[in-house]
């Protein structure tokens, strides 16, 4: 009967204006709400298999509500380095749990960005997502992408880093030697004990060696040099050591012996008594003032430098109970550690002009232990660790994940989608790759409602829920006087 079929064509638009006013209600609650995509709900009309031109029957309509997934909201500016906004195309990567993730648990995708270092050091947002991405290597550093496999991404965690430190391995010595430093001339050693006591009048070169004795006693006896350049030092564990390189001009005007010596109590040269040095040698100059490097060991300065090697000097670990040279103190408990020491191509170098004897630059590489002081995103999803030190470790990068259709995901709690048949599966790429967005630091992605937009329906879906609400009432009307007739 055409009156009922009326009847429920109201019912059918109560419903469906009812739909759409809860479409509204959304949009406007999550006006703020980071990453939301705004939802509306289209109309479709319903026809019965009975209307025809002679005999109407009302079919109604639907709402099919739809959800704009691929719209990309305003960037807003923030002042956290873990605020994160996708610049283009693609989804973060997010689990419901920290740890222990396997292949089938469930992963979701969403564009809320807004993330925080939880107490175990993990990064979530504040729907309680965990941000997955691929991890660097812990020796090497590098990171490899998979394009496909969940499984070979990790939730990011920043804590597991602690502090860090890096040994010195190169140090650039820029130095004057006075070409007015009086020169020693080296005899024979007087009494042939091989060392030089104060009241001898006669040494030879080999006895020169000791200015680390010197150094050692506190220059009760051995050699005082002539000139002395301290060079900081970091070890393998981040401790500060301070070595010597002391020069004494030789007979010679244009050479100078070297020795090279740290304190005795961080080093064991082996020798009885332990002296603490770690090298010996000479180094000679051109009439021009520059050092000589005609003997690539620099007189024996670096005997394993020969062949086009860096100048190099060696310090043993201090738990290497074969070491026969310098090594490090066995209480320490560092690792072995060598160190270039550049005399010759630093700005300047090792001089010998007629100026004072002084060091114009000491720079050495290595840093002190220091503890983690901030977290940095690049755009390319790159997770760096910056140490107080002044050092920076990469951790991890984040991976975007990119679907054919992102309409047709599932939306679930946290503004997070899942795959659904619609949406085509996930492919995972590394942010600003294969049309995937870069990533925008420091950076959150607005909500894609326009109030004024979603006011207006308000006033439209009112007037037609009330328009469906009068075909109820009049259809019933028509109905009572109907069953009049019969009275």
């Amino acid at each position: 009967m055409s009156i009922n079929s009326a009847m429920l064509a109201g019912v059918s638009g109560l419903v469906a204006n009812s739909s759409a006013l809860a479409a509204i209600s959304d949009n406007i609650a999550n006006v703020n709400t980071v990453g939301y995509k705004r939802t509306t709900a289209n109309f479709s009309s319903l026809v019965t298999s009975s209307s025809k031109a002679s005999n109407y029957s009302a079919g109604g309509l639907k709402a099919i509500t739809h959800k704009y997934v691929r719209q990309e909201g305003n960037h807003m500016g923030t002042s956290s380095n873990l605020d994160l906004a996708i610049s283009g195309s693609g989804f973060f990567v997010t689990t419901t749990k920290s740890e222990n993730n396997l292949p089938t648990d469930q992963r979701l995708f969403t564009r809320a960005g807004a993330f925080v270092i939880d107490d175990l050091g993990y990064l979530r947002n504040d729907a309680g997502l965990y941000l997955q991405g691929w991890l660097a290597d812990n020796l090497t550093g590098e990171i490899t992408t998979d394009p496909s496999d969940l499984s070979q991404l990790d939730t990011i965690n920043v804590s597991g880093t602690g502090g860090t430190a890096e040994a010195t391995t190169r140090v650039a010595i820029s130095a004057n030697l006075s070409n007015q430093q009086p020169t020693t001339t080296f005899w024979t050693d007087g009494n042939g004990d091989g060392i030089y006591d104060p009241g001898e009048e006669n040494y030879n070169l080999a006895d020169a060696n000791q200015m680390a004795e010197w150094h050692a006693t506190g220059g009760t006896s051995g050699l005082e040099p002539d000139f002395e350049i301290n060079i900081p030092v970091s070890d393998s564990q981040g401790s500060q050591r301070n070595i010597t390189m002391a020069f004494m001009r030789h007979g010679d005007a244009n050479t100078w012996v070297v020795e090279v010596y740290g304190d005795p109590s961080i080093i064991d040269d082996g020798g009885a008594p332990n002296l603490g040095k770690i090298a010996s040698g000479t180094v000679n100059f051109n009439p021009d003032g520059t050092i000589s490097t005609a003997d690539e060991t620099l007189g024996g300065l670096f005997p394993g430098a020969g062949g086009g090697n860096p100048p190099m000097i060696n310090i043993a670990a201090s738990d290497d109970a074969a070491a026969t040279g310098p090594k490090w103190a066995t209480a320490l408990g560092i690792a072995e550690q060598n160190i270039q020491i550049d005399l010759t191509t630093a700005p300047g170098g090792l001089t010998q002009f007629s100026s004072l004897s002084e060091a114009q630059n000491i720079s050495a590489n290595g840093t002190p232990f220091g503890v983690l002081a901030d977290v940095q995103i690049d755009k390319e999803g790159y997770v760096t660790a910056i140490y107080e030190n002044g050092t920076t470790r990469r951790l991890a990068q984040v991976a975007i994940a990119t679907f054919s259709n992102p309409d047709a995901l599932i939306s679930q709690n946290g503004n997070a989608y899942q795959v659904s048949r619609e949406s085509g599966t996930y492919t995972l790429k590394a942010p600003g790759a294969g049309g995937a967005g870069e990533i925008d630091p420091s950076t959150l992605e607005a909500s894609t409602v326009d109030l004024s937009t979603e006011f207006t329906g308000l006033i439209t879906t009112q007037r037609a829920y009330s328009a469906a609400s009068k075909i109820i009432t009049t259809a019933d009307e028509m109905l009572e006087q109907l069953l009049n007739i019969k009275r």
